[in-house]
């Protein structure tokens, strides 16, 4: 298949709380690029670097060790500076898609609207890690809150998924705000429906998209 080529690189993101599918219906959105021609880089947050990675395991996978919301806000703020430098910018100069199970949107919503971080202390610190890369889409899986975490703590339970209930309800509301506050953006997708109609829903989103960016042939 001839390689399909876009006037800049795309930059996609998924969101949305515990359970919702953002690593299944990332990875498939990739798949599916990689497979129409496109060139793609499939990342992830906490992680996607060595530096990311081992931040990971002391976010998720380190039960011994207290974590503040605000000491948890400066840790993922490290890995995104890092991803954005190391990972995203140079795919995103050089044409590719970059797709990122989560980003920015997750520290808003979860060390934000969850952990009542204050908002625009966020904001000023993720502009710095950024460095301006925002994303061209953002696919926002919504799923009810009870529902998400009984699928997340079917594959086990790591340190975000042990908050209680109101932590997670605050989460979700968190992130609708954010899709009220940038619909251009953030695409809200209801994710409780079988993995192929909920793909589908998604690639309509991000076909869209490339349509803006892609060179005629």
């Amino acid at each position: 298949m001839a390689q399909r080529a876009l006037k800049k690189g795309v930059f996609i993101t998924f969101e949305g709380i515990e359970g919702c599918g953002k690593s299944t219906h990332s990875k498939l959105l990739f798949e599916y690029l990689k497979k129409s021609g496109y060139r793609a880089v499939h990342t992830r947050e906490p992680g996607g670097t060595k530096l990311g990675e081992a931040v990971r395991r002391v976010l998720l996978d380190s039960p011994e060790i207290r974590i503040s919301d605000l000491a948890e806000l400066f840790l993922f703020e490290a890995c995104r500076a890092q991803i954005v430098e190391e990972i995203i910018k140079p795919a995103l100069d050089r044409g590719s898609i970059v797709i990122s199970d989560r980003f920015s949107d997750a520290t808003f919503s979860y060390q934000g609207y969850g952990g009542r971080v204050d908002l625009k202390a966020i904001k000023t610190l993720d502009r710095v890690a950024t460095t301006g890369v925002v994303p061209d889409l953002t696919i926002l899986l919504d799923i009810d809150t009870l529902e998400g975490l009984k699928r997340a703590r079917k594959k086990g339970i790591d340190r975000m998924e042990k908050k209680d209930l109101s932590y997670h309800k605050r989460v979700r509301v968190g992130y609708l705000k954010l899709s009220k506050q940038y619909p251009g953006r953030i695409k809200r997708v209801e994710a409780s429906g079988r993995i192929p109609e909920v793909q589908t829903k998604i690639r309509r989103e991000v076909e869209i998209v490339l349509r803006k960016f892609e060179r005629p042939r």
